[in-house]
């Protein structure tokens, strides 16, 4: 009513004026809505089934960010394809920092080259945040296979070619490459036999149904301890905490047979600068607590954090590298 009057009293020049600056005081200033971020619960879309080897981590992530920036980070659990399907949905997702990925190597590297027809890009699809951690690959035999070293291995996998089964948990998964990158730089004869579950690998390498896997030392550190299998290396540059007796294979003389699964934060592509920066920031600030870190490294991952820019270059690095052993593998999917 007070601005009726007023235009009333007023000609319509100074109407449209004082109607002009009413509007752009209740408009929000440049950057206002990325500083007001986040003012709602945050969906973290973790493209796996709950009870995965990589859940746990993200409900981690997600409680961390949650302390760090006051707000609601809701994990959501979106399965299939590899992770295709979960990836897919972020990368379609307004880019407004309410929808968040968390992935890691197989989704965004390998499926690059293994799939023909691709829902997105990793490179041009999202803007890339922030590694979270990382956690090396270990060649675990079962128990009865009669060898006890990485040589050992190889010498009976050449001298019975054909007769050796490893699992994994999928073509272009971290276990699946693990093992064709022993393959090829070893010459090793294994057959690769793909699972839709990384507890289903583990039972049968137990049982015997198999004789090898490149899983992560968490998932069999403690049939390890137990004699239920056999661990005979890291493939890392520093032993685990996991696996504290397990040699790596760059003590072993093989600095070039390294695998790890790497975790990262991304957001849709266009999502403001200011809300990127603002979770990489929350996030390698939880990454440098001590109580954070030390929940890391017990159960086996190593923090990572560093700048966006940081993570997009290594991401194309890993890209160009992992390129060559899905070609070796011979793995594609349509």
């Amino acid at each position: 009513m007070r601005l009726k009057k007023l235009f009333g009293m007023c000609g319509s020049a100074l109407s449209a004026t004082i109607l002009s600056g009413a509007m752009l005081a209740m408009a929000p200033l440049p950057g206002e809505a990325q500083t007001e971020w986040p003012s709602r619960a945050v969906h973290l879309i973790m493209p796996a089934g709950s009870g995965g080897s990589s859940d746990p981590l993200a409900r981690m992530v997600a409680t961390e960010l949650g302390k760090e920036l006051g707000q609601s980070f809701v994990v959501e659990n979106k399965p299939g394809a590899n992770g295709n399907i979960g990836a897919a949905m972020v990368a379609a997702a307004k880019p407004d920092g309410y929808t968040l990925l968390f992935s890691w190597t197989g989704t965004l590297v390998s499926a690059v080259t293994m799939y023909g027809s691709k829902p997105f890009d990793p490179v041009r699809d999202f803007e890339p945040i922030a590694l979270i951690a990382s956690i090396p690959n270990v060649v675990a035999v079962t128990s009865d296979l009669p060898v006890s070293s990485l040589d050992e291995l190889t010498a009976y996998s050449k001298s019975n070619p054909d007769k050796l089964s490893f699992g994994s948990t999928g073509s272009g998964s971290s276990w699946h490459l693990a093992g064709e990158l022993y393959k090829k730089i070893f010459g090793a004869s294994l057959l690769h036999v793909p699972y839709t579950a990384p507890g289903t690998v583990v039972t049968d390498l137990v049982s015997g149904r198999l004789q090898a896997a490149f899983p992560q030392p968490i998932a069999v550190a403690s049939l390890v301890q137990e004699g239920r299998l056999k661990a005979l290396a890291v493939m890392a540059d520093e032993r685990s905490q996991s696996l504290p007796d397990t040699p790596t294979t760059k003590e072993l003389g093989y600095p070039d047979l390294v695998a790890s699964t790497w975790f990262a934060l991304l957001a849709p592509k266009g999502t403001p600068k200011e809300v990127v920066d603002k979770i990489n920031h929350a996030l390698n600030s939880a990454l440098k607590k001590d109580e954070f870190r030390k929940e890391l490294l017990g159960k086996g991952y190593t923090p990572l954090g560093g700048t966006d820019a940081e993570f997009a270059a290594y991401m194309r690095d890993e890209i160009s590298r992992w390129d060559e052993i899905v070609k070796f593998a011979g793995a594609k999917i349509d």
